[in-house]
């Protein structure tokens, strides 16, 4: 059974998405992001250039060029490079929890 149909048969089982409305890439290897449900800010990636999987976007030009793929719902680069919306919330969630106290 597909995953579609396997989420329409039991609710409980269905991904939840946080859906990303804008995207924009800022200096020093920061994204700007907004969600569907008004959550927006700052996530800070320069941790990530420094791992063997995200090198290339050390070039910030390439950083520069981030898209949003509405279909997969996440933050991509050519060359395949994605981020999982659902990390990109619970960062910028946290970040307003803590702002908060």
């Amino acid at each position: 059974m597909g995953l579609s149909l396997l989420a329409k048969r039991y609710p409980r089982n269905r991904r939840r998405t946080h859906t990303i409305t804008e995207c924009r890439a800022e200096d020093n290897y920061t994204l700007w992001l907004k969600f569907a449900d008004g959550l927006e800010g700052h996530v800070y990636l320069g941790d990530l250039v420094h791992t063997a999987y995200f090198r290339m976007l050390g070039d910030v030009d390439t950083f520069k060029r981030v898209e949003l793929d509405p279909v997969e719902n996440t933050v991509t680069w050519e060359g395949g490079i994605k981020l999982d919306p659902e990390v990109l919330y619970r960062d910028l969630a946290s970040k307003a929890l803590f702002a908060l106290h």
